[in-house]
């Protein structure tokens, strides 16, 4: 069952922080895709530092932004660990100048401030060379290529090996479940090499209820997960059931120095409105630069970000999914008794702002952020007939936000619906 604190999240924050973030190069992905060499690739750990990892001001930073949980890689694909696990001398205690267990001081953080902590993991490893031990279900043998240690294409699977691999990694989420005090969530990728039956993914689940009966579990999971996860491009439609949309500041994961290509703040915020609208949430995404510390660019994208939540904070929680796109061509939320709408325009209107197929009455419209009332109308209403017309919003001379303002429109009770094709009483469990 999902998890109270998750339904009613709106914002978290993503960490992709590795050894990637001393060089130039994506995380990963940068070797695999041969843009630069294994060896090179991992000669970044001699230069990771964390000389200025301070989990607690990111804790701080990201409370000010309005988040409720955060979500910090403990490995990626390339298999270097932030935390000191006994199943792997590939970790940053051990092959780094940083010489510490990171995830132990981030998910110390975190609790202390009252954020409930997520752990992403990697299911592949691209470093262990049981990772390759067989074949994705369903591949030609020829068409696989080569892993980093030079193995043909076409040789002789190992299940054997396969099964050390699985064992490997339940061992190392057993230490991030059992030796830092409480993981909320656990945030999967890769599981697209592999089969749900290789995984054995009935079994993993189990597994980590076993661990923890109340942890959240994201999507990437070959259809055992919780929730989604669609990523970079925000969905046109809000997924059926949980959802969260995870994106980028820049181009980036992990930091990178020559990607300058930041969005601005208002980008992020209407990013973050149209996720609350179609009824999921926001996971942000920040690279730290490999001393802990963030670009200041990044850091005013949350504060920014923050502030605008701060303003509006009864539009966004706690409230559920909006109106469609067809009744009100904007972002909104409605609050949890059902009786007040909340309207977000990213523009300032020319005239007036409509409303279509709402049937309640409306009693009062101000602008969230000022207290400005505006005036309101209606036209074709045919109330014999229970068509309620449409509303009008007088809008012309309301006092904008710097960023998105947010119009509240208070019903005289519970919202219904007439959409054409039959009454609509709308349900946000």
């Amino acid at each position: 069952m999902m998890q109270e604190w998750f339904r009613k999240a709106r914002l978290g924050i993503f960490i992709h922080y590795g050894i990637y973030a001393v060089g130039d190069v994506s995380e990963s992905w940068s070797f695999h895709n041969g843009n630069i060499s294994y060896e090179n690739y991992m000669k970044q750990c001699g230069g990771f530092t964390a000389s200025r990892y301070d989990p607690a001001a990111w804790a701080e930073l990201f409370k000010k932004a309005g988040a409720q949980y955060v979500v910090m890689t403990s490995k990626h694909h390339d298999g270097v660990a932030l935390f000191d696990t006994k199943y792997s001398d590939l970790n940053v205690v051990k092959k780094t100048p940083a010489g510490r267990d990171l995830v132990k001081e981030y998910v110390e953080a975190m609790n202390a401030a009252g954020l409930k902590t997520g752990i992403y993991y990697s299911l592949i490893d691209w470093s262990d060379p049981r990772y390759r031990s067989i074949y994705p279900e369903g591949a030609k043998r020829e068409d696989c290529l080569k892993d980093i240690y030079g193995s043909p294409a076409g040789g002789e699977e190992d299940y054997g090996k396969w099964e050390e691999f699985l064992e490997f990694n339940n061992n190392q989420l057993r230490e991030l479940m059992t030796n830092y005090g409480t993981v909320d969530l656990l945030w999967f990728d890769g599981d697209w090499e592999r089969s749900a039956a290789q995984w054995k993914m009935p079994q993993f689940r189990e597994y980590l209820h076993s661990l923890n009966p109340n942890v959240v579990l994201n999507s990437r999971m070959q259809g055992y997960g919780d929730y989604g996860t669609p990523e970079q491009g925000i969905p046109l439609y809000g997924p059926e059931g949980e959802w969260e949309f995870c994106t980028t500041i820049n181009d980036s994961w992990g930091y990178r120095p020559s990607d300058n290509d930041y969005k601005t703040s208002g980008q992020i915020i209407r990013m973050f409105c149209d996720c609350i609208t179609l009824g999921g949430r926001l996971l942000l995404d920040v690279g730290p630069k490999e001393d802990g510390t963030l670009d200041e660019r990044q850091e005013k994208v949350l504060l920014d970000l923050g502030s605008w939540i701060h303003d509006h904070e009864e539009a966004v929680y706690p409230t559920g999914k909006g109106l469609s796109y067809h009744q009100f061509l904007g972002g909104s939320t409605l609050s949890a008794d059902q009786q007040v709408l909340y309207l977000f325009l990213y523009d300032k209107p020319l005239e007036s702002v409509c409303v279509k197929g709402v049937k309640t009455p409306v009693k009062r419209v101000t602008a969230l952020h000022s207290g400005q009332e505006l005036h309101f109308s209606y036209t074709g209403s045919l109330p014999w007939s229970g068509i309620p017309g449409t509303l009008w919003i007088w809008a012309q001379d309301l006092q904008t936000h710097p960023f998105a303002t947010v119009l509240k429109v208070e019903l005289e009770g519970k919202i219904t619906y007439n959409l054409g094709h039959g009454e609509v009483v709308t349900n946000n469990d």
